[in-house]
C-alpha cells in the first residue's frame, strides 16, 4: 500500500512531464513508458498535473486518465497529483477522485488574486474544508509563477493551525534564506517539522539541501543527477554531492530558460527514449532544428564529463 506523504517526506519527487502526441493528444504508451524512466532512476516518488506537466491544458476527462494510467504503472511509489483549479468544487471533485485511485497526497498553488497575505490564508483553510482533513497536502509556493509571495510566517501558520499540510514545494527566488527561516522555526520543537522539497529546475538544490531542504520535486530531465545529489548529501558528503551535481549544470540551466525549457525537457526526454514525441500542448515552445542540435551537444557534452573526458580545475 502506498504510504502517504508526511512531514518527514524525503527524496526526489520527480515532477512528472505528460507526454502528448504530435497531434496534441494524450499518449498513454508514453507516459507508461516514462514512469518507468523515472522508477529506473530511483525517484522516491513523482508528482503528475503540475505546471510543467501542463495540467492547465488538459480537459477535467484527460486529468483523470493520467491520474488512472500513472497510478496504474507506478506500483507501491508515493505519487502527489496537481489539482490546483480556477474552481474550488474542481479542486475537491480532483483530489476525492485522486486519492479514491491511491495517490500519496494532493498538491495546491495559491489562487490568483491579489498578493495580500490574508487572501491567501483563507484560501487554503478553504482547500483544507474542501478536500477534508485526512487529504495530505503540498503547499506550492512559486512566486515567479503565480505572482503571490508567501512568506515564511505565513507558511508556519497555515502548517501549524492545519495538520493536513505537510509538505511545502519551495520554489521561490531567491529562496535560501526562506529555508532557514522555515528551518529556525522549528528549531527546540518550537513548530511542527515541515517536508521541504524544492523546485527551481534543480538549479540551487545542493545550497537548498545545506540549509535544510529534504530533497527536491522538481523535472530535470536527468533525474539520477537529483537522485544522487540528494542520496549524497543525505550521507554526509555535502562536497561530493555538489560536484556530481556540478557536471550536470551546462545543461539544466539550459533546460531551466523561462517558458522555452520545457520544449528542451521533452527534447531530452525523448532523446533519452522515455517518450516517444517532444510535443508540448499548444500554445506551447516547439524545439527548432538549431535548438535540437544545441542541445544535442550539451547531452553529448555531459557524457563526456560523466567520463571524465572534459578538463576540470
Amino acid at each position: 500500500m502506498t504510504q502517504l506523504i508526511n512531514r518527514s517526506s524525503r527524496g526526489v519527487f520527480i515532477i512528472a512531464a505528460t507526454p502528448f502526441t504530435d497531434q496534441g493528444e494524450v499518449d498513454h504508451d508514453s507516459l507508461r513508458r516514462l514512469v518507468d524512466f523515472y522508477i529506473s532512476h530511483g525517484v522516491s516518488g513523482l508528482t503528475i498535473l503540475g505546471m510543467m506537466g501542463e495540467a492547465n491544458k488538459m480537459t477535467a476527462e484527460e486529468r483523470r486518465a493520467v491520474i488512472d494510467t500513472v497510478l496504474s504503472r507506478s506500483g507501491d511509489l508515493p505519487v502527489v497529483v496537481g489539482i490546483s483549479d480556477a474552481g474550488m468544487a474542481n479542486l475537491a471533485d480532483l483530489s476525492r477522485y485522486s486519492m479514491d485511485k491511491g495517490a500519496a497526497g494532493v498538491m495546491v498553488a495559491p489562487a490568483a488574486g491579489p498578493a495580500r497575505e490574508d487572501r491567501i490564508e483563507t484560501y487554503f483553510y478553504d482547500v483544507c474544508d474542501a478536500i477534508g482533513a485526512g487529504v495530505p497536502l503540498c503547499l506550492q509556493d512559486f512566486p515567479l509563477a503565480t505572482g503571490l509571495p508567501v512568506s515564511p510566517a505565513l507558511i508556519r501558520r497555515l502548517s501549524e493551525a492545519r495538520d493536513q499540510i505537510v509538505m511545502l514545494k519551495h520554489e521561490d527566488w531567491p529562496g535560501l534564506t526562506k529555508i532557514t527561516q522555515l528551518r529556525s522555526h522549528e528549531a527546540g520543537g518550537g513548530a511542527k517539522r515541515l517536508s521541504i522539497l524544492t523546485g527551481n529546475g534543480g538549479l540551487y538544490l545542493p545550497q537548498e539541501l545545506q540549509r535544510g531542504a529534504d530533497g527536491a520535486m522538481t523535472g530535470f530531465a536527468y533525474p539520477e543527477a537529483l537522485v544522487q545529489t540528494v542520496a549524497l548529501h543525505q550521507a554526509g558528503r555535502a562536497d561530493e554531492a555538489e560536484d556530481l551535481f556540478d557536471r550536470y549544470l551546462p545543461i539544466m540551466r539550459h533546460e531551466q530558460q523561462p517558458g522555452f525549457g520545457l520544449g528542451v525537457r521533452k527534447y531530452i526526454l525523448m532523446r533519452r527514449g522515455a517518450i516517444a514525441s517532444a510535443a508540448t500542448r499548444a500554445p506551447g515552445p516547439k524545439v527548432s532544428a538549431l535548438d535540437a542540435a544545441e542541445t544535442d551537444r550539451l547531452m553529448a557534452r555531459l557524457e563526456r564529463a560523466l567520463q571524465g573526458e572534459l578538463p576540470r580545475l
